[in-house]
């Protein structure tokens, strides 16, 4: 009887066991599937167009390798990518601004994912006859103190200036960096970079301020107190109209969210993508800055 007994205990010993390794593989493979599964898989990224450029040009690149993804990349600015994550209403929320800087944003409830960074700088019209800025001149001109570019040694042409509305991330980080915390006179306001762009190289008199993955030949950039706008100046923080570029979830991505947010980081966008577009990787930054504006 004993031997009975021990033999059917060896029978369930075994049994069980092979039961917990197959829980234990199917766990395995459960993870893996979710990492790597061909169910279709549907992301709405929206929010700032400074970082715009970036995810569609990574979601194109991503979708050729991976058919069953459907991303959807769209603008509205910072403050729109925020307010939409935060209600459960997209999957990402695209922002140039810490959650913390927003109004209404309860940020313990959003997860950050730091993607790059991107430097501003102001442009205006090609035949303004201005190159270079002292700092001064610039809030001037912002704050509707200065109306003339021959005021600040352009030619005899009113000045326009073109503003981001209130909830754009570009507009917050100017106005914090570019505009030492002033705020911008009331003029007409853009939620899009390309229309900005479109409505500074095509207005004369214009002035505004975009993201250098948005700059070209058709507008003239200028340089604030002799220091040029360039990825060197933004690295060591001596060029300062700058901000990371924030991918926000609502709490902790889904497996399947977390395999293109990783692919953002990935050498593929980091040392192709963001590059080509002006961006800078988070890995190339010398300084590093807080949501208080702190650098270090």
């Amino acid at each position: 009887m004993k031997k009975i007994g021990l033999f059917l205990f060896a029978i369930a010993a075994l049994a069980a066991g092979c039961a917990s390794n197959g829980k234990t593989e199917g766990s395995q493979g459960s993870s893996e599937t979710s990492n790597k599964t061909n169910e279709p898989v549907k992301i709405v990224a929206v929010g700032s167009t400074a970082l715009q450029p970036l995810v569609d040009s990574a979601a194109v690149k991503f979708q050729a390798e991976n058919p069953n993804y459907d991303i959807s990349v769209q603008g509205g600015g910072s403050g729109t990518g925020l307010s939409q994550v935060a209600s459960g209403s997209v999957t990402i929320g695209n922002s140039d601004v810490f959650a913390e800087e927003k109004e209404g944003i309860v940020a313990t409830e959003l997860v950050d994912h730091l993607v790059a960074v991107v430097g501003m700088a102001p442009v205006v019209h090609k035949e303004v006859g201005v190159t270079n800025l002292t700092q001064a001149q610039l809030i001037d001109i912002f704050t509707g103190k200065v109306t003339n570019w021959k005021e600040v040694g352009g030619a005899d042409q009113e000045i326009l200036v073109v503003n981001r509305a209130s909830g754009s991330g570009t507009r917050a980080t100017f106005e914090q960096f570019g505009l030492n915390g002033e705020v911008g006179m009331q003029s007409q306001e853009q939620d899009s970079s390309g229309t900005v762009k479109k409505i500074v190289a095509e207005t004369p008199g214009a002035i505004s301020y975009l993201a250098l993955s948005y700059l070209d030949d058709s507008l003239q950039v200028l340089s604030l107190d002799g220091v040029e706008p360039s990825i060197e100046a933004i690295q060591t923080n001596d060029w300062k109209i700058w901000s990371y570029q924030h991918a926000y979830t609502k709490g902790e991505p889904t497996p399947e969210v977390q395999v293109f947010l990783d692919y953002l980081l990935s050498d593929d966008v980091q040392k192709e993508i963001v590059n080509d577009l002006g961006y800078i990787a988070i890995t190339d930054m010398k300084v590093e800055r807080a949501a208080d504006g702190t650098v270090k």
